[in-house]
């Protein structure tokens, strides 16, 4: 078991406010991709050889592969028919169809394969190594010199390799070998050695090996060749799969014993104007796996990056270090846990950190291993990055051994993002989404759109990449209390690529807060899983400024009733079985947190409920911060510190009898606790717990070594309401939490108006009681009155909050923009005998008011003074419409049809 190093990622998040949406336009081609990359993720139609590309360059706008292959054919669904390549094929860079320079690399016995190719410094000669005998029937010997005008073997260029050629690098005199062999022209030369780019005469130059070679390249100075392969001498000295020598004579200049595991091999070498970059394969366990940069100033290392997964290749382009691997474990950089695997890759040449470059392939035939080999090829001022190897598709499409991505042209849109919408006060919605995935730009802006509008009501820009996804959210504070609203959220990129519209998400708001989650909110949850979600893979966190997403695995139960909580809505079921979910962030734990959540279960297997692990989909090699039921109910909470140390519950309570549960750990400064149903059920004076960044999990995960395990590490059950918080609950809060969850559910009643008419100082003895209007103004003056029969507070409740509706009518200039308040009537009066002349006498203050009220038939809606309501409940109430300016309101009354309920009284009533 591998214990490794952890390191955080940051994203960046930039905001636009409400109304703030940023047009659709297409942005500058050089933005077209998010920087340094340099080659959209967007594989070009390219013809595919029939087998294993192994080698590729280019010159002039010609790409050559080199491999073990007999044919070529057109891309799927292209036109054209399968043409004859044996173990060569040459391609032009910008179409990816096959040229005119046809070549033939044969061998009188076994598979013949090319290897290895490279030019000269010129360009105008191509070196082809491998095992082969004969070059278009030119006979040679593994090493060939090609004329790239005449695309024919020179006959001049005869040296006489007794073995594989692996690998190739070309100075204006010298080609540099590494492979299998072991003389040259029947001279002792172990696994590397050097010839006249002219005729191939053997050059003194002497770097014996071990073991093969696979990797050779001359530093830009020309001076020094870098070798990589799989010996563990060079000349004698100890120096394991990477070494420096000298150009001329081949003497060692710098050593590596003990740099690379004994395991691991070299399997490719790339320069740059600053340093030079391996790739790096092992077998078995403790390899290394991954890439490693080093200067050229002195030949040290400059970083290491320690992913798993056979690095085959190493590209170094405009800063950025692309790679061929199948990278599957990068927990050891802070990136993504082992699992699938990802096959093409790009990172900064100064860091191990990933950028947001990720198109893929799949393992293919051969070995299983995926791409093998990249060059950069350029025609008509489009750079084309090249990718060979034993693949057979290319993101998800069947494409064999060969593919190729621009510099140009990033055709491919986001994912559509996974919205929801919350609401747990008047005033606020907050909208999140799970950031989408873009192969080739991991800056993305999002656009909100409101009840189906055409123009966004927020943006947002942040970062993600293909392993870390977080979620992102805005928050409307533009809505109004019982108020129903949809949202949808489109992701699209820096090329103007647009993803489809998220699903709609539907979110009423309330007009009190919501007593459980609001609480949870202000108390600092770090991460809120509600269980709410409707649909499958995703989970919402519904945390305060929450990123932290969490994954369905293996499909748990959705949308489960009765919740935990009063009022709210829905919970989470798990199988027992295989059925877990995961969060989709990397974290690092502190000192002090708090796990909380609700469990309802009659299992007599136990399982986990909530910890935190290594892994994500797969079970963890890691694992604490944990809290577990055991097969008799009981409740364990437990932390790893070098041995295992746990709180459980005592006596006779058990916790499997299908009632809901409340569940809530801490640890900090002061030790351990575990507290169930609001009371504390032990504690511990441990401090400390296992150091590593991981992930939450919740319903399974390991539970090996720890006391009383229980028969399954699954948990069959339902959780609600799970929530973990960077700081201690106290037990006040702990027991606030218990107690609002069980308090009387809150109710809402809403009532319309038993009596409603207006007063028109116009004709002051008219009655308006059965009229289909009400009429608001103050020079002439209306006044409407309106009363309400409130009922009683139910036991356990108090008034939370009250809103009045009010619809304007359909005739023309029913709005207006003058301020309409809302004051209590204090005179007596009734709906068949008010007028003017007898109109009641109104009081002070205000209960409520609308700045303006636009035209249009619609509904407007208000909140009023709780406390003046408070004090009338189980009797009648009167209110009064008034202004104080000349543009009269036009409102339906309550014998209106169209009024649809309306004047309405809308009261909430809570614990």
């Amino acid at each position: 078991m591998r214990t490794s190093r952890w390191l955080t990622t940051a994203l960046a998040l930039s905001v636009a406010g409400a109304g703030a949406g940023i047009g659709l336009g297409v942005a500058p081609e050089a933005a077209a991709i998010t920087p340094p990359v340099a080659f959209t993720a967007d594989p070009l139609p390219t013809w595919q050889p029939n087998g294993i590309v192994w080698a590729l360059a280019e010159a002039g706008g010609t790409v050559f592969a080199g491999g073990t292959f007999s044919a070529v054919r057109p891309p799927a669904g292209a036109g054209g028919s399968e043409q004859q390549a044996v173990n060569f094929t040459a391609l032009d860079a910008a179409t990816g169809a096959p040229t005119a320079c046809k070549l033939s690399f044969t061998i009188g016995s076994g598979t013949a394969t090319v290897r290895a190719l490279a030019l000269s410094p010129d360009k105008k000669t191509l070196y082809a190594g491998g095992y082969f005998g004969a070059v278009n029937g030119t006979p040679v010997s593994s090493l060939a010199a090609i004329d790239v005008a005449t695309c024919t073997p020179k006959a001049s260029f005869r040296p006489a390799f007794a073995a594989t050629v692996r690998a190739l690098a070309v100075t204006g005199d010298t080609v540099y070998a590494g492979g299998d062999f072991l003389t040259v022209a029947g001279q002792p030369r172990q696994r590397f050695a050097a010839v006249a780019t002219a005729d191939g005469a053997l050059r003194p130059f002497t770097a014996n090996a071990d073991e093969p070679g696979r990797a050779v390249e001359v530093t830009p100075d020309g001076t020094k060749v870098l070798l990589g392969g799989d010996f563990f001498t060079v000349n004698g000295t100890s120096t394991h799969a990477l070494a420096v020598v000298d150009a001329t004579s081949g003497a060692l200049t710098k050593t590596y014993p003990g740099f690379i595991e004994t395991n691991s091999v070299v399997k490719d070498i790339a320069t740059d104007a600053t340093g030079f970059y391996t790739a790096n394969e092992g077998t078995g366990g403790g390899v290394f796996d991954g890439r490693i940069a080093l200067n050229l100033a002195d030949f040290s290392q400059r970083w290491r990056d320690t992913c798993l997964g056979a690095t085959q290749a190493v590209l170094p382009y405009q800063n950025v270090l692309y790679s061929a691997s199948h990278a599957h474990d990068c927990s050891s950089v802070g990136e993504f846990p082992d699992g699938r695997r990802y096959h093409l890759l790009a990172q900064p040449t100064t860091s191990v950190g990933k950028l947001g470059w990720a198109p893929d392939t799949n393992d293919g035939i051969g070995e299983g291993i995926g791409p093998r080999v990249m060059s950069v090829g350029s025609k008509g001022g489009v750079q084309y990055l090249w990718v060979g190897g034993e693949f057979t598709t290319v993101n998800g499409a069947a494409q064999q051994s060969l593919t190729r991505f621009a510099s140009t042209g990033d055709t491919g849109a986001p994912t559509a993002p996974v919205a929801s919408a919350v609401s747990f006060r008047p005033g606020q919605v907050q909208v999140r989404w799970r950031t989408s995935l873009d192969l080739d730009d991991s800056r993305l802006t999002y656009r909100i759109y409101r009840n189906g509008a055409a123009t966004p009501v927020g943006t947002v820009t942040t970062d993600s990449l293909f392993f870390l996804r977080p979620q992102a959210s805005w928050t409307d504070t533009t809505v109004t209390a019982g108020q129903t609203y949809t949202y949808r959220v489109t992701a699209t990129d820096a090329a103007g690529n647009t993803s489809a519209l998220s699903g709609t998400a539907a979110v009423t708001v309330p007009t009190a807060p919501e007593a459980y989650p609001d609480r949870v909110r202000s108390d600092g949850a770090g991460l809120y899983w509600r269980w709410d979600e409707s649909a499958l893979p995703y989970v919402a966190d519904s945390s305060d400024g929450g990123n932290t997403s969490g994954v369905h695995h293996n499909a748990p139960a959705l949308r489960q009733t009765p919740a935990a909580v009063t009022g709210a809505s829905t919970a989470i079921g798990f199988n027992g079985t295989d059925a877990k979910v995961y969060s989709d962030r990397r974290t690092q734990v502190g000192g002090s947190y708090t796990l909380e959540t609700w469990v309802k279960t009659g299992t007599t297997r136990g399982g986990k409920l909530l910890g935190f692990g290594n892994n994500q989909d797969r079970g963890s090699s890691q694992y604490d911060k944990h809290l577990y039921m055991t097969n008799d109910g009981r409740i364990v909470f437990g932390v790893y510190t070098g041995a295992t140390r746990t709180i459980t519950t005592g006596g006779t309570d058990r916790y499997n009898d299908n009632t809901w549960h409340h569940v809530v750990a801490t640890q900090g400064p002061g030790g351990m606790a575990l507290y169930v149903d609001g009371v504390q059920k032990g504690t511990l004076n441990v401090t400390a717990h296992e150091n590593f960044a991981g992930f939450w999990r919740v319903g399974g995960d390991s539970l090996g070594g720890w006391p009383e395990r229980p028969t399954s590490e699954f948990f069959a059950g339902q959780l609600d309401e799970t929530a973990v918080y960077p700081t201690v609950l106290t037990p006040a809060q702990v027991q606030a939490h218990h107690a609002l969850a069980t308090a009387p559910a809150p109710s809402v009643v809403q009532l319309t108006a038993a009596e409603d008419t207006y007063a028109n100082a116009g004709a002051p003895g008219t009655n308006y009681g059965t009229s289909g209007s009400l009429a608001v103004r103050g020079t002439s003056l209306y006044s409407s009155y309106l009363r309400f029969n409130l009922p009683a507070a139910p036991a356990g409740t108090v008034l939370k909050s009250a809103t009045l509706s009010v619809k304007t009518s359909t005739m023309a200039g029913a709005g207006t923009a003058d301020t309409v308040s809302v004051v209590p009537v204090t005179g007596a009066w009734t709906e068949e005998g008010t007028t003017y002349t007898n109109r009641p006498t109104t009081g002070a203050p205000a209960l409520g008011g609308f700045a303006g009220i636009p035209d249009g038939s619609a509904v407007h809606t208000t909140g009023l003074d709780t406390a003046a309501l408070s004090a009338a409940l189980g009797g009648s109430y009167s209110l009064a419409l008034t202004s104080p300016g000349t543009d009269a309101l036009w409102l339906w009354s309550s014998e209106a049809p169209a009024g649809e309920g309306t004047p309405r009284l809308t009261l909430t009533f809570g614990p």
